[in-house]
Formats: structure tokens, sequence, C-alpha cells
């Protein structure tokens, strides 16, 4: 738990079944609601690299530039085996590296657009 420091008065309206849950935890662990929030705090927004982080932040992944048949098919979402026949039949663009078919994902999404 925090040990005592200086502090500061925070005042907040928790919704009525979170305030029971801190009433009920604080109560089952025989700690101060305010120790118990402190620690909460120290525990989910400072870390254990002492950085602060507020909120969530989600970071889209790099888009691979090259696809497989399968990558391919997830994104015109269709199936490999559609994807494999346009390619065949070159109605798709791509290419064959060593036996299998790769797409570029700017030539896909520029075929989609045209058809």
């Amino acid at each position: 738990m925090i040990l005592m420091v200086e502090r500061k008065p925070l005042y907040v309206r928790l919704p009525a079944a979170a305030a029971m849950s801190l009433d009920r935890a604080a109560f089952e662990l025989q700690v101060s609601k305010q120790d118990l929030v402190a620690d909460l705090v120290h525990r989910h927004l400072e870390g254990p690299d002492d950085g602060l982080t507020v909120g969530r932040a989600s970071l889209p992944t790099p888009r691979p530039e090259v696809l497989t048949a399968g990558e391919a098919a997830q994104l015109l979402q269709s199936t490999e085996a559609a994807v494999t026949e346009l390619a065949e039949a070159g109605e798709l663009p791509g290419r064959k590296v060593g036996g299998e078919w790769r797409f570029a994902r700017a030539a896909v999404l520029a075929w989609l657009a045209a058809a």
C-alpha cells in the first residue's frame, strides 16, 4: 500500500455499483478507501516503470505491402480459391513467386476500385 505522504483531496462521483465495490473491497482488505484508491491509481496509472499512462491507445499494426493469396482474400472479403482463380485468369494483378501467388496491396485495391 501507499505510505503516508502528503494527501490532496479528490472528490469524485462513482456509479453506485462501483462505489459499493469500493466499499466492499476496503472492508474486506481492511484498508481505508483512500489508501485503496491511491494504490489502484499507483498500480494502474504509474505502472512498473513509473511512467504516467492515461487512457489507452490502439496503434494500427503495419500492413504488409505484399500479400499472400490468403491475405488478399481477407482484404477482398472473399475466399482464397476465388482470389487464386482470378489471378490465374489474369483478371486480378499478381505474380507467382516460388510457385505461390503474391499480390501488391495497392494493385489489389486499385483493381477493386476500377471493377
